[in-house]
C-alpha cells in the first residue's frame, strides 16, 4: 500500500517536467548563439527591380527589356523596294446617278401624305410606289377662269346631247353620217367636261423613281412648295460613289489603283471614266466603292488615296509607326541596341489607308518600330 502511494506522487512531480521538455544547463556555457538572427528582407519570386526608360544626351531612349515588354513594342526590318506613288484627294460620298433619284414638285401646290405619314428617312421604298400627294394651288382668278369654262362645256354638252337626239328621231329622213357626227360630238363635248371637273380639286401622285431607300425629306404636311423643289431623295446604299476634285488634268489617265479612308475605316475603291469638264479648275473625279458592306452616308467626307502607275524607290510601314520630335518633324524610331531606340527624321508620303512609304532617311535591314513608337517620344 505504501509503495503504490509513493509511485503516484514520484508520477504526478515528474509530469509537469515532462510537459515543458528537456531543459539542459551547464555552467560556464556560452549560448549567444541560440539567440535568433533578425529576419532580412527578400524580394518576393518574380518580382525585380525595373530601371526605367530615360532619354539619352544624344537624343536616343533607352529602355529595358522588361519595358519593351509592358509597352508591347513591335519591330518590322526596312524592305526598300518599288513603290506606287500617291496622290490623296479630297472628297465625299454622292449617290450613282444610275441607281438614285429625286422626287420634285412638277408645280407649285401642297403636299399630302399618301397614309397617315410620310416615309421615313431609311425605309425601303419600291420604284413606283406611291409616297406623296402633290394638291395643286390656283389662284381665285385661275379657278374662276376654270369654272367659267367648266360652265361653257357644260352648255356645249347639253346642246349637243339634244341635237343628237333630234337628229336620231328623224332616222330615215337625215343623212345616216349627220346622226353618227352630232353622237360623237356629243361624247367629246362630255370628255372635256369630266377633264376640267376633275382638272378643279385633282391631286397629283408622288412616286418613288427607283428602288432604294428614302435617304432624306424635305417636306412636312401641308407644306406648302413652288414648282421643282425637292422633296424625297432615293438612294441604293449598296451603289454609293465618292466624288473627289483632282488638280492634277494628268491624274486621270494614270490610275493604277485607289483606295479611301473614313472614319478611320479603309473603303475599297474602283475610279469609274472621267468627264474633261473642270468644275473650279479641277476635274472632278469619281471613284465607286465596290464593299458595299460600309455604312457610308451621302455627303461624308472621305480621303481619297490614288496610286500612279509609275513607281519609286520606297519602304512600306504601317502610318502607326510614323511619330514627331519636339522639333515638328516626321520620325520613326529605328532600334538600334537590344535596349537602345534612336529617332530618325524622314519623308513619307500615303500609301493607302493605313500605310506610308517612306522615300528617304531608312536603309535596308534598320528595324523600325512599327508599334509603341507614340510611347517611345513621350520619353523625357
Amino acid at each position: 500500500m505504501n509503495r503504490t502511494i509513493l509511485a503516484v506522487l514520484v508520477g504526478a512531480l515528474a509530469a509537469p517536467l515532462s510537459l515543458t521538455g528537456p531543459a539542459w544547463a551547464h555552467g560556464g556555457e556560452d549560448h549567444a548563439h541560440d539567440t535568433p538572427a533578425p529576419a532580412q528582407a527578400t524580394v518576393p519570386n518574380g518580382v525585380a527591380a525595373r530601371e526605367p526608360a530615360r532619354r539619352q544626351p544624344d537624343g536616343s531612349v533607352f529602355v529595358p527589356k522588361p519595358v519593351q515588354r509592358q509597352w508591347s513594342l513591335r519591330t518590322q526590318a526596312a524592305q526598300p523596294g518599288p513603290l506606287a506613288a500617291t496622290v490623296t484627294l479630297h472628297g465625299r460620298v454622292v449617290q450613282d446617278p444610275a441607281a438614285g433619284g429625286r422626287v420634285q414638285a412638277v408645280q407649285g401646290g401642297t403636299i399630302e401624305p399618301a397614309g397617315k405619314a410620310f416615309p421615313a428617312p431609311g425605309q425601303r421604298v419600291r420604284r413606283g410606289e406611291l409616297l406623296a400627294w402633290l394638291v395643286p394651288t390656283a389662284t381665285a382668278l385661275e379657278r374662276g377662269d376654270r369654272q367659267g369654262t367648266r360652265a361653257e362645256l357644260a352648255a356645249q354638252v347639253a346642246l349637243a346631247e339634244r341635237r343628237a337626239a333630234r337628229l336620231a328621231q328623224l332616222e330615215g329622213s337625215v343623212p345616216a353620217k349627220d346622226i353618227e357626227a352630232a353622237g360623237i360630238e356629243a361624247r367629246a363635248a362630255r370628255q372635256r367636261l369630266r377633264a376640267i371637273e376633275a382638272s378643279l380639286d385633282a391631286r397629283l401622285p408622288l412616286r418613288a423613281p427607283v428602288d432604294g431607300i428614302i435617304g432624306a425629306v424635305s417636306v412636312v404636311a401641308g407644306e406648302v412648295v413652288d414648282a421643282q423643289a425637292l422633296l424625297f431623295e432615293v438612294l441604293d446604299p449598296a451603289r454609293l460613289v465618292v466624288e473627289a476634285p483632282a488638280y492634277d488634268l494628268s491624274l486621270a489617265g494614270q490610275i493604277a489603283s485607289a483606295e479611301g479612308e473614313a472614319g478611320g475605316r479603309a473603303i475599297a475603291l474602283v475610279a469609274l471614266p472621267t468627264g474633261r469638264q473642270l468644275q473650279g479648275q479641277a476635274v472632278p473625279m469619281r471613284f465607286r466603292v465596290t464593299d458595299a458592306g460600309q455604312s457610308l452616308s451621302v455627303g461624308q467626307p472621305v480621303r481619297v488615296m490614288v496610286r500612279r502607275q509609275a513607281a519609286g524607290e520606297g519602304v512600306a510601314l504601317p502610318a502607326a509607326a510614323l511619330a514627331r520630335d519636339s522639333a515638328g518633324r516626321t520620325i520613326v524610331w529605328v532600334h538600334t541596341e537590344p535596349e537602345r531606340f534612336v529617332p530618325r527624321p524622314v519623308q513619307h508620303e500615303p500609301l493607302g489607308a493605313r500605310d506610308v512609304a517612306i522615300r528617304q532617311g531608312l536603309s535596308a535591314g534598320d528595324r523600325i518600330v512599327t508599334q509603341g513608337a507614340s510611347l517611345l517620344s513621350q520619353v523625357r
